[in-house]
């Protein structure tokens, strides 16, 4: 069947986005239909990824943020959360399939504000973890944990900020089904203003609730009209020939992972601590003087090519995401999930393009960014590429100066992180802009070992500091 949108302005049901929609439709007409909210093209992503998970897991976005011991009232909280999913439909939501169709139901109001102990040898770190790796995907999409940490405890995440006495981790952790980047803020924003108001924070009146479900319902409905839209015949042609040499370039998951607590030594990678097993996964970061505009997009891109040629050999065309996007015109800002991943075609030939031919071509692909992941795959697929749909690699981009902060009645928590958790994919890079440029990189130890990743790391790093060292350095 061919994927593209009439051009006659009739509605053709031959594109991704317009199947969805008629079945959507169908399912929500008539006398008796089922309450049901649509999805986005970004959400139907993270429902697939799910449903192709052997075990059903789901994509988590986690925050983690220390305070000292005693800061945190569990009740305050419970009630301060229950204000915050009360109002945000897509916090109340629950991912279901009927008939073959992605959508929404709607639940009451619930989120699970858990007291995590440390089992003997776990620091805050292994603790965390281990209740996030037993997140059961049927449930609520916002959980809140709270666990404790000593000065004698693993410093993995970096805890202990407060004049290093005991400290309390809390991790608030979202389905990505719930959540993008322009959420995030947001969400820890209002949580932390609910939490002020004490423990007797009232419930939003119903008419915010109705309010806020139908801005919710049209605004998915815009971005649905504008991914059907930019499901053209020109942009589904742009992306087939565009990753038509894409191909899955993962190695298959080894065996005989490196024995916890000795990773290679070389670029800060954070050894496996707080536990006798081996982590499932391995890092890196660094921390780069900052330039006054930042290092462009495509540069970013450009760098990223030469982590991918250390980690997958020369000659290959490698499947890179990144989230893009935003609100459609005339959407309300409500909470959910709306960027859509776009793919770079990461060529790692010997003698790469360069950062211009880089840069000119994510223009381009910025044209038609509005396509839906599910609509670039068929087309790469109808182009000849034998892509699976799988990404090879991440890259995130965060603003420093928008980085989520929590505000517990005055007491602010420092954002932390916990080492070791899943990656969905080979690796993933995240790039924090500010005074100072931040980079991180993760990987699957089962799928590349660390001294392989650290020196794709270095890399990384080597081709972003000769970038950095062009641009103009902040005072």
């Amino acid at each position: 069947m061919n994927t593209t949108v009439a051009d006659d302005g009739e509605d053709d049901v031959s594109s991704i986005t317009g199947q969805y929609l008629a079945r959507y439709r169908g399912l929500t007409t008539g006398a008796g239909a089922p309450a049901l909210l649509p999805v986005t093209g970004a959400q139907r992503r993270f429902a697939l990824v799910r449903a192709l998970d052997p075990t059903g897991r789901p994509d988590l976005v986690p925050m983690f943020f220390a305070f000292p011991r005693g800061t945190v009232d569990p009740s305050r909280l419970a009630a301060a959360a229950r204000r915050l999913v009360s109002l945000h439909p897509v916090l109340r939501g629950r991912p279901a399939v009927v008939r073959g169709t992605p959508v929404l139901r709607m639940a009451e109001p619930e989120v699970p504000v858990v007291r995590v102990r440390p089992r003997p040898g776990e620091d805050a770190g292994a603790a965390l973890r281990r209740v996030l790796g037993a997140w059961s995907p049927d449930g609520p999409p916002l959980r809140l944990f709270l666990t404790e940490d000593t000065p004698e405890g693993g410093r993995e995440h970096a805890v202990l900020p407060h004049g290093g006495g005991p400290s309390e981790v809390l991790a608030v952790v979202l389905d990505h089904l719930a959540c993008d980047g322009r959420t995030l803020a947001r969400i820890v924003e209002e949580l932390g203003a609910a939490y002020a108001e004490g423990p007797r924070a009232r419930p939003p009146a119903p008419g915010e609730v109705a309010a806020e479900l139908a801005a919710y319902s049209d605004a998915v409905l815009l971005q649905l009209d504008a991914e059907e839209r930019a499901e053209s015949p020109g942009a589904l042609a742009y992306w087939g020939e565009r990753l038509r040499a894409v191909r899955d370039r993962a190695p298959a998951a080894r065996h005989g992972l490196p024995r916890a607590g000795t990773p290679p030594t070389g670029s800060t990678p954070v050894p496996p601590t707080g536990s006798a097993s081996v982590l499932p996964t391995g890092s890196a970061s660094v921390v780069l003087p900052g330039s006054a505009a930042g290092i462009p997009f495509p540069d970013l891109l450009d760098a990223c090519r030469s982590a991918v040629r250390v980690l997958y050999g020369p000659g290959h065309t490698v499947p890179l995401g990144y989230p893009w996007g935003g609100r459609p015109p005339g959407a309300e800002d409500v909470l959910g999930c709306f960027l859509n991943t776009v793919v770079f075609p990461a060529v790692t030939d010997p003698a790469p393009t360069g950062s211009e031919a880089t840069a000119d071509a994510w223009w381009e692909d910025l044209d038609r960014a509005d396509v839906p992941f599910d609509a670039v795959v068929r087309a790469a697929r109808e182009a000849g590429s034998g892509w699976s749909g799988r990404l090879d690699g991440l890259l995130t981009v965060d603003d420093g100066a928008q980085r989520p902060s929590l505000r517990l009645a005055g007491v602010e928590g420092r954002e932390v992180q916990v080492d070791g958790r899943p990656v969905r994919g080979p690796f993933a890079v995240s790039v924090t802009h500010g005074r100072e440029l931040r980079l991180r990189m993760v990987w699957d130890r089962a799928v590349t070992a660390d001294r392989t990743a650290l020196d794709g790391f270095d890399a990384l790093t080597e081709a972003l500091r000769a970038k950095a060292q062009a641009s103009p350095a902040l005072g």
